[in-house]
């Protein structure tokens, strides 16, 4: 008997190592919160394939990119899959270390028609890398308290006929409410250099690597957010900081120019007690652009190839997936089909009952198709501290741009 019942045990042991040798681990490394659709994806791809165990790996923004830039150099600790937000694609892509997903054996252009056109072009490096599927993305607005433009008496077409308009919205309101109308006036600065773009084109860089910065539409961008400035209608607080968190809970500052998302964000953790008195209309002077977006790539020393494509595609290219993501993280889809889903005519209760998604998804069809370069985050870097000279210096603006200019070449020539 006892004989009889070592050898079941043996049987059993035998069996559950068996089972455990034919589990296939996939490696995945995101970001808050895109590990949030990963989770929610993870039920429905078990289902396929029971036999694969996801481990995910995920860390704060900044943490997650620095280790995977040490990943891709140093070949060690690399997931399977990692997750990008568009601010790393061209990097990763130029600098080698992620498979092109354009070439066999993934073939990823076939999907190409079926995403945003903008997410294609923002996943594709200037040397023509595809280096990522897109995930999610972030269709720009502009998010207004109306509690507080009603009591300054001020219209939503005020707020977006031109920036002349808005900067004069935003004076009305300082004066009638003590309430700032943006946090800070690089907002403005970022929106404008975006703004009559064509497919195709870059925002720091044309097609052969010239460097833009010193265009009409920088000197624009600049010369406005100054007049901005200089009206008293910005707060001077940086995004994501404290002080920024508090503004919108306070209602001392009144508007944000964002991704679609920032309504998720406000409704559950930055001012959820605000509910009801936001709106979203489109960006001033009709600029339709884009702010963020999410990806999925693969590194070239992945263990799994075969199965990271295929959890990839499930990600990306799956609608019951995106549409998931969709209602439960309010993350907007990059796949178009996922947008057909009656979630988006749904209204939005933190939004006063608006119907937001529909104008979000509108905006998103209109967004140029602009080219992106590894050095676009280098670019933004050396901008945004000119800008600073600029505002709190009184340096001219041509000059600083010059100066812009020739930091960009000294950063691209190392």
């Amino acid at each position: 008997m006892k004989l009889a019942i070592r050898l079941s045990l043996a049987t059993l042991l035998a069996s559950a190592t068996g089972l455990a040798a034919a589990q296939t681990v996939l490696t995945v490394a995101s970001f808050k919160d895109l590990d949030r659709s990963v989770t929610a994806a993870i039920p429905l791809y078990k289902k396929l394939h029971p036999d694969v165990e996801i481990k995910l790996v995920a860390l704060g923004y900044g943490d997650h990119h620095n280790a995977m830039i040490t990943a891709l150099a140093t070949g060690a600790n690399l997931p399977d899959v990692m997750g990008i937000e568009i601010g790393f694609v061209a990097k990763f892509a130029e600098g080698g270390g992620v498979e092109d997903l354009s070439k066999p054996p993934y073939n990823a252009l076939q999907y190409k028609d079926k995403f945003f056109k903008f997410s294609v072009a923002q996943a594709t490096s200037r040397g023509g890398i595809f280096a990522a599927m897109p995930a999610d993305i972030g269709p720009g607005a502009l998010f207004y308290r109306k509690d507080l433009m009603d009591k300054a008496g001020i219209t939503e077409a005020q707020l977006t006929k031109s920036w002349p308009s808005f900067i004069d919205a935003g004076k009305t309101l300082k004066a009638k409410t003590g309430s700032y109308l943006i946090p800070h006036a690089a907002a403005i600065k970022d929106i404008i250099i975006r703004s009559g773009l064509k497919d195709g084109e870059g925002i720091y860089f044309d097609s052969k690597g010239k460097i833009l910065v010193e265009s009409p539409r920088f000197v624009n961008a600049f010369e406005t957010a100054k007049l901005a400035r200089a009206a008293g209608i910005d707060a001077k607080i940086g995004a994501w900081s404290n002080e920024w968190s508090e503004g919108f809970k306070r209602g001392t500052i009144a508007s944000e120019m964002m991704g679609s998302w920032l309504a998720g964000h406000l409704k559950n953790w930055i001012a959820p007690d605000t509910k009801g008195n936001w709106r979203s209309a489109g960006i001033p002077g009709g600029v339709n652009a884009s702010y963020g977006g999410s990806f999925y790539a693969i590194p070239k020393g992945s263990k799994n190839k075969a199965l990271a494509w295929d959890f990839v595609q499930f990600m990306s290219t799956n609608r019951e997936v995106q549409i998931a993501a969709f209602r439960e993280l309010d993350a907007f889809p990059a796949l178009v089909d996922a947008t057909t889903d009656a979630f988006v005519d749904q209204p939005m209760e933190f939004l006063g009952g608006q119907k937001a998604r529909q104008d979000w998804k509108a905006t998103a069809a209109k967004i140029p198709a602009t080219d992106v370069d590894k050095l676009d985050p280098v670019a933004a870097e050396v901008v945004a501290a000119e800008f600073d000279k600029v505002l709190e210096q009184g340096k001219d603006v041509k000059t600083a741009l010059a100066d812009a200019k020739k930091a960009i070449e000294r950063r691209v020539r190392r």
